[in-house]
């Protein structure tokens, strides 16, 4: 084992998701001669323009783009970054007001004005990129400027989770010299305005961050360059981390690594564990004749073993999730064990004959079979496993690369298939919302007309989100009883790191993304 009281240190998460400080060094004694921190992960943007990108593309975009808003350390609601202040200037709360920082630039030294940030917004939606984040503006009307610093939004409706919307990296304010209003841009490089410049990019190798001296923002760079490296899979980032070519890893780790970092006795490598909010689910297809039928689902639910899955094919470590809803965010219920309670055929079999189905029931389950960690095929396996040892059904697997994976769940290619969330904001509404009515996320229709025109819209109305507990409850009710998404478990956050690096506990804001100017170099224990 690691000695845990020096090298291996467990950080866990409040249930605000709120991360802990460890025993990082003072701004002041980080060390910057050594080079730049080396960064490990698996997850590769699939776009550097954030009009095109809804997906793990973020991770970058926080450290080199800039938002209105983000969250500094420890915080869990949006705090001002661009922005000098930001609030609803109306009692009904469709009137969002923000006032940038006096001076802006970008890394180029062109103006970040007001302007600047009304065509970033404007062009997320006119473009309405494939994969692209205009669902996350949904509740937008229009953007007004005044001058070059006041930024206006006229909402359609009162929507209390919008100040979080434009935390996300999506809303990232580009220069409209650069990123054209009616096209993704298909030039290389980025001009941000963020805490680092992009100096070089190698698509799915390599990028490389310095300092971007014209940043004015909330985040404390400890370091002056970050080099982020992608990975294939977790057992060569691992390799690499423990050959000293890396630093840090981060997003990818699989759990058989987890396990056997935890195990060993590296006094130079450390694992930081927090809490995470990510899940996992499996999307039905109303399109699908047996996939259809809410006996089919329900009899799914009822067989499905979350904590088999968590046990033999995560090694415990994820958890099993009971509602779309993560633990640790307001209003969480476990809404599908309070309905199906424990795994059992015999449920599951009189639900099926109540139905009239007395056969067998042949299903084909999707999943992507170059995303979310090496575990998803054992996990399919799994499943599979399950729902063929019950007797009630004949599962087929089948598996595509991510890109060709998308586009065929968005044509309504699949009966079954299997979908990861990591949030976009951490709020209950980011769980439901994205995954219901007729357009959604998933591109698989969900009308849910209760959720989506009675309980999302009033819980929106609501500026303090401890209000929204009923209204949320009774949606995370709903979803288990149609069972169209049915929950299987929710991730923590893993960073693993050299002995010599501090930060990685600091590192993780509140949507899992990587904050890469908390690490730093130590310069003694």
């Amino acid at each position: 084992m690691f000695k845990r009281n020096r090298f291996l240190r467990r950080v866990a998460a409040a249930a605000s998701i709120s991360l802990v400080s460890g025993c990082a060094l003072l701004p002041g004694s980080a060390r910057t001669d050594d080079g730049p921190i080396v960064v490990g992960t698996t997850s590769a943007p699939s776009t550097l323009d954030p009009a095109g990108s809804w997906d793990g593309s973020w991770e970058l975009f926080r450290n080199v783009y800039q938002t209105l808003l983000a969250y500094p350390t420890g915080a869990t609601s949006p705090q001002p970054d661009a922005a000098q202040s930001c609030g609803f200037s109306d009692s009904g709360g469709t009137t969002y007001h923000c006032r940038l920082r006096p001076g802006m630039t970008f890394s180029d030294g062109h103006p970040l004005n007001a302007q600047a940030v009304q065509a970033s917004i404007n062009r997320i939606r006119v473009i309405n990129a494939p994969g692209g984040p205009a669902g996350l503006l949904g509740s937008l009307d229009r953007v007004e400027t005044s001058g070059d610093r006041d930024v206006v939004f006229h909402l359609k409706k009162p929507d209390a989770t919008f100040p979080f919307v434009l935390a996300t990296p999506a809303m990232s304010i580009v220069d409209p010299r650069d990123y054209p209003a009616h096209s993704l841009r298909d030039k290389g490089g980025i001009h941000g305005s963020g805490p680092y410049r992009l100096e070089s990019y190698d698509e799915g190798k390599e990028a490389v961050l310095v300092r971007n001296d014209r940043y004015d923002g909330y985040a404390k760079r400890l370091n002056d360059a970050v080099t982020i490296r992608y990975f294939q899979d977790s057992r060569s980032m691992v390799k690499a981390l423990r050959d000293k070519r890396i630093d840090v890893t981060y997003r990818g780790l699989a759990a058989g690594d987890i396990v056997t970092l935890e195990r060993q006795d590296r006094t130079d490598l450390q694992l930081i564990d927090g809490a995470g909010t990510d899940i996992s689910y499996l999307v039905f297809n109303p399109k699908d004749p047996w996939a259809r039928q809410d006996a089919v689902r329900r009899a799914v639910a009822q067989v499905v073993d979350r904590g088999a899955i968590a046990h033999r094919v995560y090694k415990d470590t994820v958890d099993p999730l009971y509602s779309m809803v993560p633990k640790g965010l307001v209003g969480h219920t476990t809404p599908f064990f309070d309905t199906f309670g424990d795994p059992s055929t015999a449920k599951a079999r009189k639900t099926l004959t109540d139905a009239g189905i007395t056969r067998r029931v042949p299903l084909t389950l999707w999943y992507t079979s170059d995303r979310y960690g090496s575990e998803t095929a054992l996990m399919f396996q799994e499943l599979k496993r399950q729902l063929d040892a019950s007797g009630l059904f004949t599962i087929t697997l089948k598996a595509r690369p991510w890109k060709s994976y998308v586009a065929g769940y968005q044509k309504g290619e699949y009966p079954v298939f299997g979908r990861g969330w990591f949030p976009d904001f951490p709020d209950p509404d980011n769980f439901i919302t994205p995954f219901v009515g007729e357009n959604n996320a998933l591109g698989t229709p969900y009308p849910a007309k209760k959720i989506t025109s009675v309980l999302l819209p009033r819980s929106r109305a609501m500026r303090d989100r401890a209000e929204v507990v009923k209204d949320l409850g009774e949606a995370q009710q709903q979803i288990a009883d149609d069972a169209r998404l049915l929950p299987l478990w929710q991730g923590r956050q893993y960073v693993a790191a050299n002995g010599d690096i501090s930060g990685g506990e600091r590192s993780l804001d509140p949507s899992t993304i990587m904050t890469m100017w908390e690490l730093h170099r130590k310069t003694s224990w």
